[in-house]
């Protein structure tokens, strides 16, 4: 089991996080039995945000009784101070504690920083004094706002995807954190879904020593797996930096990262699914997608009203209606010779 320190905040954890977004699709007693194991097995940080539903009360009901022995971290994307008091206090009864050790703001399209108009971070700062926050972190997909937090040299933590899919400009975000003794903790390891061998993942993500990766974990054998690469590391080996390059010229840069920013879509169209169905009919068994119901919603891409909405919102600068467009000839494409 490795164990890194994360950056300035000097916290100790297990180079193994949990992100806890996709325990909201399961039942408080699935959930629980997961985060446990979880624990059992040497995971000790925990990432969550009030934006996750019921995933926060899901690890309140795991952990209220070993507080002391886990990390964790929320999130907020309270747009006003008034609204952040609000999402603090929710955030601490829900996870059945009167403190916590990251709290994070979440993906806002600008940097909130001390002094400014709006007050989100000078409010951060009062909670830190209260006792209610140890650290203070920002969450984030736009590169222009992780530079500016990393710079302003105010925050002590940035969450930020980060895999082998990843661009050199996103390689130089984590090692200007590792620079400034800025905890950094990876998201998004597996490209939302798209990179379907994690002991690849795992092995590119544990050269980095200073990196905390949190896998998005929902069933019991997505579990056993990051439990098992504890014990029996996976190695990169020249066969491994193949694969890499060649799914590296398979993806480019311009694929969408299933965020969902973008969303809701004023036409219904399911955009971080439909924007990458090309990558998905190549990467998963055909009969998951090519479906009546996956046409019916690739179908409403007809329906687009080009209002751009979609474009403006994608931290990734995506020109989000043309990329629907080419996804949807290529799922009619592989509907038609199904």
């Amino acid at each position: 089991m490795k164990i890194i320190t994360l950056g300035k905040t000097n916290l100790k954890v297990n180079k193994n996080g949990f992100g806890a977004l996709p325990i909201q699709r399961v039942s408080q007693k699935e959930a629980v039995y997961l985060l446990h194991k979880a624990f059992d097995n040497g995971f000790d940080f925990f990432d969550t945000a009030r934006f996750y539903t019921d995933s926060e009360e899901k690890i309140g009901a795991a952990f209220a009784d070993r507080r002391n022995k886990v990390v964790l971290a929320s999130k907020t994307a309270a747009p006003t101070v008034e609204e952040f008091w609000k999402d603090l206090h929710t955030t601490l009864k829900n996870l059945q504690t009167d403190y916590l050790d990251i709290y994070q703001f979440h993906n806002p399209d600008y940097c909130p920083r001390p002094g400014d108009k709006v007050g989100l971070y000078d409010a951060m700062k009062v909670a830190k004094r209260q006792g209610k926050i140890r650290f203070i972190g920002i969450s984030n997909h736009r590169q222009s706002v992780a530079m500016e937090a990393i710079e302003r040299d105010c925050y002590d933590t940035l969450q930020y995807p980060f895999s082998y899919l990843s661009s050199d400009t996103e390689q130089r975000i984590v090692e200007l954190c590792h620079k400034h003794n800025m905890g950094f903790i990876s998201m998004k390891s597996l490209a939302g879904g798209l990179i379907t061998d994690s002991a690849l993942a795992y092995a590119f993500l544990n050269q980095f020593d200073h990196v905390l990766p949190i896998w998005g974990i929902q069933r019991e054998n997505e579990l056993d797996e990051f439990i098992s690469y504890q014990d029996h590391t996976p190695e990169l080996t020249s066969m491994s930096w193949r694969k890499i390059e060649k799914e590296r010229k398979e993806f480019g840069t311009d694929f969408c990262r299933g965020c969902g920013y973008c969303m809701p879509c004023p036409a219904g169209i399911q955009i971080n699914d439909c924007a990458r169905m090309s990558l998905l009919l190549r990467r998963a068994p055909l009969e998951v997608y090519l479906t009546e119901e996956w046409a019916a919603k690739m179908k409403l891409i007809d329906k687009c009203k080009h209002c751009n909405g979609c474009s403006e919102k994608c931290p990734y600068g995506l020109e989000v209606p043309a990329l629907l467009k080419k996804n949807y000839e290529d799922f009619k494409e592989f509907w038609a010779n199904k």
